[in-house]
């Protein structure tokens, strides 16, 4: 292998395509502030993913933390440490206090046969999240919060696209948050939205990411700056236009991995679960170093070697990050422990050819002993 390969490529529109949506720009002078481009990004995704109501963020991070500061939550939420920083720093910054759940061996997402024995009398929401766009257990989550009186909010960063039971993921919840990453199956260099049901929620999150503005004299909250500018709505545009036929390219790939990895003694696969029509945003694979022989650590560095950049993705746990000072036990989750110590997502983007994709197999097989 001659080349080296990342663990994701951002997909871009040609280039000309691009020049040719932002050109107008030079005559408008709108760059930012819920321009045009914003509100056509903003009208085709709310029909593409099927959603109620929706808006905009300059990033998936601060379309959860606002939705949280918008929800105006107090006490505990739980949520799981499978998962990237954004979603556990999203309640600390709201002041609130992260619980955590294990997760599913399985399916990698929040236990829900362990969420109950967590609620107490602070307890005000729950935070799945929906990992390597695997689908959380929607059913018992709601009857949970049902239960309990417990606002849902979704970490859907990984799930754009994704439709369960015939309905877009973005449409369960209190609220569902995606993220607009360069890195993701859906990309608007970087970006996000919140997809709720409530048009006064929405009200409150539309002041929150524009300094708590209510209107041109008025200034009734304390907010932030989170609005999308016209460019990186301009390059989602493009994006979605060819988004389709991204996540074909990313299913041959998907295939190709499970040709060779699926059923190999000591590798654990993504599953594939009933009712979910799938983005392929992820391959992770977990590897039992007892049967397979080597540990992920040292297939890690091999792939290293012959220019191949994995990710430990999820490690290290959330609730082992240096900042809480010790704050959680991690034995406390000991199945999401387990999982961040074996994890490796391998190199997944649509353009990633197949005969990579071979050698990629062919060097890990190798590890085996």
């Amino acid at each position: 292998m001659s080349h080296n390969i990342l663990v994701t490529r951002s997909s871009m529109p040609d280039f000309d395509e691009y020049i040719e949506e932002i050109k107008e720009m030079w005559e408008t002078h709108w760059l930012t502030n819920m321009g045009p481009k914003h509100k056509e990004l903003e009208k085709q995704l709310k029909d593409y993913l099927d959603l109620e109501y929706m808006d905009m963020f300059t990033n998936g991070h601060m379309a959860l933390e606002l939705s949280l500061q918008a929800l105006n939550l107090k006490g505990e939420v739980i949520t799981t440490p499978f998962t990237f920083a954004s979603t556990t720093h999203a309640i600390v910054r709201n002041g609130l206090e992260p619980v955590f759940c294990d997760v599913d061996p399985v399916t990698f997402t929040i236990d829900t046969n362990k969420i109950e024995s967590l609620i107490t009398d602070k307890t005000c929401a729950i935070m799945p999240v929906h990992v390597y766009g695997n689908v959380c257990n929607i059913e018992e989550i709601e009857r949970i919060a049902k239960k309990y009186d417990l606002k849902v909010i979704y970490d859907a960063a990984h799930t754009f696209g994704v439709k369960y039971r015939g309905k877009g993921i973005g449409s369960y919840g209190d609220v569902s948050c995606f993220s607009f990453h360069a890195t993701k199956v859906f990309n608007t260099i970087e970006g996000g939205c919140a997809c709720f049901h409530d048009a006064d929620f929405g009200k409150e999150l539309y002041k929150l990411k524009n300094f708590g503005i209510k209107g041109p004299e008025d200034v009734d909250g304390i907010g932030a700056n989170a609005k999308m500018n016209e460019f990186c709505a301009a390059m989602g545009i493009c994006n979605l236009r060819h988004v389709d036929n991204e996540i074909k390219k990313r299913k041959l790939v998907v295939e190709r991995y499970m040709k060779y990895l699926g059923g190999v003694d000591g590798i654990q696969v993504n599953p594939v679960q009933d009712n979910v029509e799938p983005n392929y945003a992820y391959f992770p694979i977990f590897f039992d170093e007892k049967v397979f022989g080597s540990t992920r650590n040292e297939v890690f560095e091999e792939l290293a070697k012959n220019g191949i950049g994995a990710r430990k993705y999820f490690y290290p746990l959330t609730n082992t990050f240096e900042c809480f000072h010790g704050k959680y036990d991690v034995n406390k989750t000991p199945v999401a422990l387990h999982l961040s110590k074996r994890v490796l997502t391998l190199p997944l983007y649509a353009d990633l050819s197949l005969e990579d994709v071979d050698n990629i197999c062919r060097i890990i097989l190798e590890c085996k002993k």
